[in-house]
């Protein structure tokens, strides 16, 4: 088949935790990952959504399973972009938490699809939204698939990828700490920063006090570092955080005169599942 002369198709999963509006705006394509529970088994983003996921936790008193990207439907998208000769580069969760990306190469080999490019973002949630909206823009700018990839990898390793946890009851279902830590944690209002590093999350600074007021000391403890950040966007990305205290944090990045976009989004099926109602990040490209 002649290759299509043409944009670049940018492709993602569902845990780049874009709003509907990023997607069509900036033409992403989305493979949801999976929410599992129980034995029934629910697309992110499309068939469950962070709400019933609570509902449900909080009835079962466990959190969901997730589970990577469904090869069949990845196969049939790919399948249709090949078909029309494009060349696609891929962005995925990062490889430590999930097989999403693994699933991709064995779809580009199953399918022979030699203009397919699997990336590895290295990161979570608005993270790897990031790398999704720079690749966009590249793509946009006429660049070759090659050349969105070898900037992909340099990206990467600048993305700032951070939060502040509300629930610690939500890790411990999760088995990210125990119970007993959590309960502890929860008494003496100790509220957990999380970081991702070379693509894994790690335990931050902790924080203590209501999270409102914790929130507001974790964005403002990012100040220096966000006045030397990339000015093109900064992501306010929450798992469901009260309006007042989202104005604020947009407030206080508007104050620094940095940001091009500040952009505000709900985190997803997959990254709720795991850290439960009121977390809060600010993510960026460190400069």
């Amino acid at each position: 088949m002649h290759r299509k002369t043409g944009l670049v198709r940018i492709v993602a999963d569902s845990t780049c935790d874009l709003s509907q509006e990023l997607r069509a705006a900036y033409g992403i394509s989305i493979l949801p990952l999976n929410i599992v529970l129980d034995l029934e088994s629910f697309c992110d983003g499309e068939q469950i959504g962070p709400d019933e996921i609570y509902a449900w936790a909080e009835a079962n008193k466990k959190t969901p399973k997730t589970a990577a990207v469904a090869f069949d439907r990845a196969e049939k998208l790919m399948r249709s972009f090949q078909e029309r000769g494009e060349d696609v580069v891929f962005i995925g969760i990062s490889e430590a938490m999930s097989t999403t990306c693994n699933v991709m190469r064995m779809v580009k080999q199953e399918l022979d699809y030699d203009r397919m490019f699997v990336v590895d973002s290295q990161n979570l949630s608005t993270g790897i939204g990031l790398q999704v909206l720079a690749a966009a823009d590249l793509a946009k700018e006429g660049k070759t698939a090659e050349e969105i990839v070898a900037a992909l990898e340099k990206l990467r390793e600048k993305v700032s990828a951070s939060f502040v946890v509300e629930r610690l009851d939500y890790l411990a279902m999760g088995g990210r700490c125990s119970s007993v830590t959590a309960l502890l944690g929860t008494k003496l209002k100790l509220k957990p920063g999380i970081e991702v590093h070379g693509g894994t999350m790690s335990a931050g600074k902790k924080y203590r006090g209501k999270q409102d007021k914790v929130i507001l000391n974790y964005v403002q403890d990012r100040k220096a570092e966000l006045l030397a950040a990339d000015p093109k966007r900064v992501f306010i990305t929450h798992s469901g955080v009260e309006e007042e205290v989202i104005r604020q944090v947009r407030e206080f990045l508007e104050s620094l005169n940095r940001f091009q976009q500040i952009l505000i989004t709900r985190a997803g099926g997959v990254i709720s599942s795991h850290c439960g109602p009121g977390t809060l990040g600010v993510l960026y490209v460190r400069g």
